[in-house]
């Protein structure tokens, strides 16, 4: 009996064969590229139900030169009022968590740490809490007979923080609550990549004139009772990328070339004896 067997299905096989060895170095490249500590991916390792107390609650900030500062004035009498409230007009711009932009007007702190006030005059801002300035502009208004009961209300327009490096969305976030943790900073960014270094965040923090640097564990249950947990305005926080993708990238620029000559070279082998 001959055999049926031509040449067209033994060129078949042998294309069938070639595949299927491209397609398992390939998932065999894959597999060995892919193996990644679960642990430095996630946050709070292992941490169980508890409940923590912050030490460092209700701490009002400071204010300081070139904070942007909005000061609206009521009382019982509307149409006096307006003249308190006309000279907020020093406009600026500021990139949001969604990377538009803002116009806001305020007064500025200058370089000496003043505002100028209408009526008031020159007030010294710097130094004091917003209670400590809304009081003594009060105070000013009610001994000067200007306004009748009057309300003072004073915001930070610029209250900021910039957050940089292994997150989604790397950017300058305004808050406009005046309040952020480290965590809700974190997730307006995008939350980190996988390829960040979670036990190791930076944290830039100007007082005065002096920067301080702090480095920040989020796999730590530490972190909550942290006295940075809580962001001030002008925080920098920085998120180192880890070894992984270093390594990665490395890895990929070395054995990339070596990869596709040793299939090219299966190829061909296979096309010859097969």
């Amino acid at each position: 009996m001959k055999n049926s067997t031509t040449p067209l299905m033994l060129s078949s096989k042998g294309s069938l064969k070639k595949n299927r060895f491209i397609i398992l170095v390939f998932i065999s490249v894959i597999s060995l590229s892919s193996c990644v500590n679960v642990k430095k991916a996630t946050y709070f390792n292992e941490i169980p139900d508890t409940e923590f107390k912050s030490r460092f609650q209700n701490m009002e900030p400071v204010i300081k030169e070139n904070d942007l500062l909005s000061i609206s004035v009521s009382s019982l009498n509307p149409e006096a009022t307006e003249v308190f409230n006309a000279s907020n007009v020093s406009v600026t711009q500021t990139s949001t968590a969604t990377g538009t932009t803002t116009q806001a007007s305020g007064y500025l702190v200058d370089h000496e740490g003043f505002i100028r006030f209408p009526f008031l005059g020159t007030i010294k801002a710097a130094g004091k809490t917003k209670q400590q300035l809304r009081e003594e502009i009060t105070k000013e208004l009610i001994d000067r007979k200007l306004l009748l009961e009057p309300i003072v209300d004073i915001r930070y327009l610029n209250y900021r923080v910039s957050v940089l490096g292994e997150v989604k969305d790397p950017s300058v976030l305004t808050i406009p609550s005046e309040k952020v943790t480290l965590l809700e900073a974190l997730g307006l960014a995008g939350d980190l990549t996988v390829y960040a270094k979670r036990d190791n965040i930076l944290l830039i923090r100007e007082e005065g004139n002096v920067k301080k640097l702090i480095r920040l564990d989020l796999t730590s249950e530490e972190i909550f009772t942290s006295p940075y947990y809580n962001l001030k305005s002008n925080d920098i926080i920085y998120v180192e990328a880890n070894k992984s993708k270093v390594a990665s990238t490395s890895r990929v620029n070395q054995w990339l070339p070596i990869i596709i000559s040793s299939l090219s070279l299966a190829v061909i082998a296979l096309d010859r004896f097969l």
